[in-house]
């Protein structure tokens, strides 16, 4: 299992077109991948559950992996955090 934190650095945080973008970059993986906000966890493959977080900007969020890519998931998911969205 590999977790890590990130801060969501876009203003609108994982709205819809956002969290679409997650979603399909958490599918390129084999790994289960999770996203976990304030103690709640959610499928990262999800969109209703990503987007179910209410993740605004500036939101600290963990992202957790397991399975035979855990590492590069999280390093992924977390290089398209960090980019913003490209927003």
């Amino acid at each position: 299992m590999y977790v890590k934190d990130v801060k969501v650095q876009n203003q609108i945080g994982l709205h819809a077109r956002p969290a679409t973008f997650f979603i399909q970059k958490a599918n390129e993986y084999k790994s289960s991948i999770w996203v976990e906000k304030d103690e709640r966890r959610v499928n990262a493959k999800s969109l209703l559950g990503v987007l179910s977080l209410g993740i605004v900007g500036g939101t600290d969020i963990r992202i957790i992996a397991d399975g035979a890519d855990e590492e590069a998931a999280v390093e992924g998911l977390i290089s398209l955090v960090n980019s913003g969205f490209a927003e």
